[in-house]
């Protein structure tokens, strides 16, 4: 996700480099700026990294679950094929 902080710096290098009468206007600019930014952020639906690792070794154990499954299925229609052949 993007840093807060960066946006903040990038906001601050603007408003410094505009001139001193526009200052007030530079500072109310920065901060509905950055408010802005951070609301259509927060309206697009990312996760955190936290939650996207936790995913993924969930994913990983349900991954190595069905391994397990699929070899004991083979286990057993090997087991159900010889058992014909043997009739």
């Amino acid at each position: 996700m993007i840093n807060p902080a960066k946006i903040e710096e990038i906001a601050k290098q603007i408003s410094g480099n505009l001139p001193q009468g526009v200052k007030n206007l530079a500072d109310t600019f920065e901060s509905k700026t950055k408010q802005a930014i951070q609301n259509k952020l927060a309206e697009m639906d990312f996760v955190s990294r936290e939650e996207f690792d936790i995913q993924s070794k969930v994913l990983i154990r349900t991954r190595e679950k069905l391994a397990e499954l699929e070899a004991k299925v083979a286990e057993i229609e090997a087991k159900l094929d010889s058992d014909k052949h043997a009739e």
